[in-house]
């Protein structure tokens, strides 16, 4: 195989790359926006644009596409060859993610229309994490009631968690089946992964990507009792505590910035909310990195991914303070060198490694794209 077509579709944008499944090579890749105006009035418009960019670049034409949804519930643990069947699963999934499957979706149907004659594989955020065991995927709540409505810990980010942990362990020079680490992928969303001999055996977002660290916009957790008192005493509907809590919440409902550099500095000019807001932050980082150390039973290495994680030196060395006792520490002159490599930031005898490995999401769907067909 050689080069494979990777299509991100949201409702207003397609993002593409062509990528080389073997080497990561992009050899085109850009972003389509206002999907519904301007000159792609539609999905199947974009993904014709996409690939004038890839002839007008006189790359090669794609052998296949590879897609990503973000969410394949219960039914698929791995990447799949796209049919009807698998569209049509993927619709019915839509329940569980209203704001991205159905994108998703649309992005793919247009993709097979415009290219029919390749195959085509999606590949799902969610599967890397149906190695989650029962205990740590099951809510306690009606057992029935939970089993008609898929009501479980899906878990997200999963294309970015299973790069990294690869990368890390090869960085590490240690098989990937004996390496015990904890991945914490911090961009505007957010989240934390237990992964154990390069399975995910426990992560922070739940049946949605709400649940856990605190994001951008996002609470992650909170008291489901809360929803109850504010429904009740601040009139409230549901749609409007959707909101509140996806849309309103995080960084940018404790401190009017949803962008970690505009919080920072806001703290620095002395605003005692986003001082707050940044030990909020931390301490729910501080909090899941020592509870999945014990799910791990040991630990080589925390590991820093995605666009917080892996450019803000000021968070990762915080956000490990005071987990000094589970060997976990920071070398300070090592955490400010700048790069764009997989670097260790911890000392060298420190008994934990802390690492910043970028992702490459798009590398690794073009991957799966190769390895499922």
């Amino acid at each position: 195989m050689t080069t494979v077509l990777v299509l991100n579709a949201g409702s207003s944008s397609l993002k593409y790359r062509l990528v080389d499944p073997e080497t990561g090579h992009a050899h085109v890749a850009g972003t389509i926006e206002r999907i519904g105006s301007g000159r792609a009035p539609d999905h199947e418009t974009a993904v014709t644009i996409a690939l004038e960019a890839v002839r007008d670049a006189r790359a090669e034409s794609p052998v296949a596409v590879g897609h990503r949804v973000v969410h394949g519930g219960s039914a698929f643990e791995r990447a799949v060859v796209v049919d009807t069947e698998v569209e049509e699963r993927i619709d019915a999934l839509s329940a569980l993610a209203p704001l991205h499957n159905p994108a998703n979706l649309a992005g793919i149907r247009a993709a097979r229309a415009v290219l029919p004659e390749i195959p085509h594989v999606a590949v799902f955020d969610t599967a890397f994490h149906r190695t989650i065991p029962a205990a740590a995927a099951t809510y306690a709540i009606d057992a029935d009631l939970a089993a008609r409505h898929g009501i479980r810990r899906y878990g997200f980010h999963g294309t970015s968690y299973r790069f990294v942990s690869r990368a890390a362990a090869e960085f590490l020079d240690l098989p990937l089946a004996h390496t015990r680490l904890i991945v914490l992928h911090i961009g505007n969303g957010a989240s934390v992964c237990a992964v154990a001999g390069g399975r995910s055996i426990e992560t922070s977002m739940g049946m949605t990507p709400l649940e856990g660290l605190v994001m951008g916009t996002r609470s992650g957790d909170i008291d489901p009792a809360v929803l109850f008192h504010l429904h009740r005493h601040a009139d409230l509907g549901f749609d409007e505590l959707e909101t509140l809590l996806n849309r309103r919440s995080g960084l940018l409902g404790l401190t009017g910035f949803s962008d970690m550099r505009d919080v920072q500095a806001a703290e620095l000019d002395g605003d005692e909310r986003a001082a707050l807001a940044l030990e909020v932050y931390r301490h729910r980082i501080r909090r899941y990195v020592g509870a999945y150390t014990a799910e791990l039973g040991g630990l080589d290495a925390v590991v820093f991914t995605a666009g917080v994680g892996e450019h803000d030196s000021l968070l990762r060395r915080r956000s490990l303070a005071g987990l000094e006792h589970l060997g976990i520490r920071v070398d300070p002159d090592r955490n400010e060198l700048a790069s764009d490599r997989a670097r260790r930031i911890s000392p060298p005898d420190s008994p934990v490694a802390v690492l910043v490995v970028p992702t490459d999401e798009e590398w690794e769907i073009a991957r799966q794209t190769a390895e499922t067909l």
